[in-house]
């Protein structure tokens, strides 16, 4: 018999770790070839861990809602034979003493990770290793705050905490900081309405997923200046042109024509012109983004959403991006999506008209300064001006709303934009090819 590591493996370029979510197989069961043995979660985007051999599940070494770090051991696999594997082996004659001396040590650990200091009113995430060594070296909540991360996301490492420990006698009196500040940022918790339940209300524990948009929601609406223009756009020869193409075109490239990727393309070919709407800002300096990628706001069947990101869309002809916004959307819904393609988007479209809205009023996914909301499409009665004068027509239009960062672009540029928009698709050639 032999052992097998499986390993945490790498989901894309910037993602160091995930969180595991659940435990599809347990300790004792079989196991084949890409069986699924563990589920994990990276930011938005569930992914499967399978296995790269036969045999039995020994060992788990991770709790559920535990973050493991990218190429970590995760779980022990007993097969058969040693060609693809590692095997541990030890004198029999220390077996026992060994055993002993791992036995103390997972109790120890077990004690120290019972004992780790509280941090579920903290907005940081703080790893267990780091709780650990704050609770052994008598750091609070309130302290532990005032360190600063040069982890992803701000987040405190090991090394933050080590240097923190190791300047820590010198200066002495910053932690006298914390207890003025604590109580200032629990402050909101405290003054918070209270809600009144009755005995047919219910309670429901917001997801994983769900708790993360939120806080990614009002952390954009604290950080952006937001402000809206609306446009109203005439797509009846968009409309004609797609009805009359839609049977040929699914039959030519087997891939349904729908209006995101006509729109898709039409706003990727207008931040060309308008290359200082697809930046970002890092604090007093603006970064101008060299690819134009769009993302793709998509509703997931638990009414979550999820953001996919069609890289370097202006150098996707129609037919490229329609297999792309397709291929993005099914795998969406289907949770297939890996971290990279929801990730380096610089721009966002959502299509609120999909449901039915009129018109929208977006929030900016940050790091980014803009997005556009697309509205329904609706015949509307519409006045048409002739040589020979004006008349009422039946015309398919759709209002969209363009929500932007008002700290770096103004009015001009944000209105500018959604003109130009719609001047691309008005004057779309209802007599053209695909």
């Amino acid at each position: 018999m032999a052992r097998f590591e499986l390993k945490l493996p790498k989901m894309g370029e910037s993602v160091a770790e995930a969180t595991i979510t659940s435990w599809v197989k347990e300790v004792g069961d079989t196991i084949d070839i890409d069986d699924t043995v563990v589920e994990v979660a990276t930011d938005k985007v569930d992914s499967e861990v399978p296995s790269e051999v036969e045999g039995t599940l020994v060992e788990i070494l991770f709790d559920k809602d535990t973050v493991v770090q990218v190429g970590e051991t995760i779980a022990i696999i007993e097969t058969e034979g040693g060609a693809v594997v590692e095997t541990v082996a030890a004198p029999k004659q220390e077996a026992p003493k060994e055993v002993a001396q791992i036995e103390k040590t997972v109790e120890d650990a077990k004690e120290m990770v019972a004992t780790t200091i509280d941090t579920s009113s903290s907005d940081r995430f703080y790893s267990p290793l780091v709780k650990s060594i704050a609770q052994t070296e008598g750091i609070s909540l309130s302290e532990l705050e005032t360190i600063s991360g040069t982890g992803k996301d701000g987040r405190v490492t090991k090394n933050d905490i080590l240097t923190y420990i190791e300047n820590r006698g010198s200066q002495p009196k910053p932690a006298v900081k914390p207890v003025v500040a604590a109580p200032v940022k629990q402050a909101p918790a405290k003054v918070s309405t209270p809600i009144t339940m009755s005995g047919e209300d219910e309670i429901i524990e917001m997801t994983r997923m769900g708790k993360l948009i939120s806080k990614h929601m009002v952390d954009s609406v604290q950080t952006s200046a937001h402000v809206q223009s609306f446009i109203e756009i005439d797509v009846t020869n968009i409309v004609k042109w797609r009805n009359k193409v839609k049977d040929a075109y699914l039959k030519r490239e087997g891939e349904k024509l729908t209006f995101t990727p006509i729109l898709m393309q039409a706003v990727a070919q207008t931040i060309k012109k308008f290359p200082l709407i697809n930046i970002s800002v890092d604090g007093d300096k603006i970064i101008k983004r060299g690819n134009i990628n769009l993302g793709m706001a998509a509703a997931l069947p638990d009414g979550n959403l999820i953001v996919p990101v069609i890289k370097n869309a202006d150098q996707l002809n129609l037919v490229g991006m329609t297999k792309k916004v397709n291929d993005l959307a099914n795998r969406a819904r289907a949770n297939q999506l890996k971290p990279d393609e929801i990730q380096g988007g610089t721009y966002t479209v959502t299509n609120v008209g999909s449901f039915g809205s009129v018109m929208g009023t977006p929030i900016i996914n940050q790091p980014q300064v803009a997005i556009l909301a697309l509205g329904a499409i609706r015949k509307m009665p519409s006045v048409i001006e002739t040589p020979e004068g004006d008349f009422i027509g039946i015309r398919s239009k759709m209002f969209v709303s363009h929500s932007y960062d008002h700290r770096v672009v103004n009015g001009a540029l944000g209105g500018m934009f959604i003109k130009t928009f719609k001047e691309i698709l008005e004057s779309w050639d209802v007599n053209q090819d695909f």
